[in-house]
């Protein structure tokens, strides 16, 4: 497998096929979690202003709550709590947004010109089922923390304890639950699904969708130095500085690099496209490339499939996807498959990124029913 992953990022690389790797706070201070919080916890909560895509179909809150750090630490993190209108069915679907950013009003829950048209329309097709629908922001998306862009475990965390939060809220809902999400919000219901069993308490995990997950980031990250996706490779080492204090992404940055990192914080997702999509690799990354050192590192906490998941996964993957290619998520099956939970594989022809998203919402909500009536 890995020299077919060789063989394929070779590929990608002459033909410059991979534009993105990854993809897809709130102003003002949250309440601090207690030590003596469990996780899932609220902390606070607001009546929501939903997108309008969404108003008919759900009540909102905006919920602070309790969740841990990568390293146990208790922390407070954010986001939406949608309750379905009609034929409410008393269980729980998580969905993990792609990419938005790495600053505070870079929060779903309170900015909607970054909750997607495809995260909408997704997340609109599991309302109309009948499920309550727990979005969290991720932790450092609207709280003092950095945001540890990328990082499986921190995600994953974050989306278990929505569902206790939701839970908390509504004393109706029962201990069953499914992970769905897309990019990062795949790659983070895929290590959610991993982590389950030490982490949900008393919940059920009945199955994990990912679109597009992000996965073997150790063959996609180098591939991205010099094309117009280096934005995300830019916050994928800010990401991992948040876990790794003694990681400086400015050894690595080349000085017109460097020059920018004020993005981070002043934009969101497209505008920190913006200032990196024109660099060359020399003008990205010292030397042109990333130290080797700090690929392992990225893949140490950015892949999905390295322990063994712990309930049924369904992939779809567009075959046109420019931010993470097929072949990627191909290889993320081979690997899944080494475990004896069953993987699913769904490829949609000629879809791109966020194509994929809208062109299985109705297959991905029948994939969840079924998971449900199992």
């Amino acid at each position: 497998m890995n020299a077919v992953l060789r063989h394929h990022a070779r590929r990608a690389a002459v033909v410059g096929s991979v534009l993105a790797v990854i993809g897809g706070g709130l102003p003002g201070a949250r309440p601090a979690a207690a030590v003596a919080d469990p996780p899932g916890t609220v902390l606070s909560t607001a009546a929501a202003t939903l997108p309008p895509e969404l108003t008919a179909l759900a009540t909102g809150k905006r919920v602070s709550y309790v969740s841990t750090s990568v390293t146990g630490a208790s922390i407070t993190t954010t986001g939406l709590v949608l309750s379905p209108k009609r034929k409410k069915a008393n269980k729980t679907v998580v969905w993990g947004h792609g990419t938005t950013g790495l600053a505070d009003q870079c929060a779903p829950s309170e900015n909607q010109g970054v909750f997607w048209p495809e995260a909408r329309a997704a997340v609109a097709e599991l309302l109309t089922r009948g499920w309550t629908v727990a979005a969290p922001d991720y932790p450092g998306l609207g709280t003092p923390q950095a945001h540890p862009y990328l990082i499986g475990g921190s995600a994953a965390r974050s989306m278990i304890d929505s569902v206790k939060a939701a839970r908390h809220l509504d004393t109706n809902l029962g201990t069953e639950y499914v992970l769905d999400g897309h990019s990062q919000g795949g790659q983070g219901a895929l290590f959610a699904g991993e982590l389950a069993p030490s982490y949900d308490g008393d919940l059920t995990l009945r199955g994990v969708a990912a679109i597009a997950p992000v996965s073997n980031v150790d063959v996609l990250a180098p591939l991205i130095p010099g094309t117009p996706g280096q934005g995300y490779l830019v916050m994928a080492l800010y990401g991992l500085a948040a876990v790794q204090p003694s990681f400086d992404p400015l050894t690595v940055l080349a000085p017109p690099a460097r020059q920018r990192v004020s993005v981070l914080q002043s934009g969101c997702l497209y505008e920190i496209l913006a200032q990196y999509q024109s660099l060359k690799a020399g003008q990205l990354l010292l030397g042109g490339a990333l130290p080797p050192a700090v690929v392992d590192q990225l893949a140490h906490y950015d892949n999905p499939a390295q322990v063994a998941p712990s309930a049924p996964i369904l992939l779809v993957q567009g075959s046109a996807d420019e931010a993470v290619p097929a072949f990627i998520t191909d290889a993320l099956e081979d690997q899944l498959d080494d475990y004896p939970q069953p993987v699913e594989l769904v490829t949609l022809e000629n879809e791109n990124h966020d194509g994929a998203v809208f062109a299985s919402t109705t297959l991905v909500a029948d994939w969840i029913a079924a998971r449900f009536a199992a």
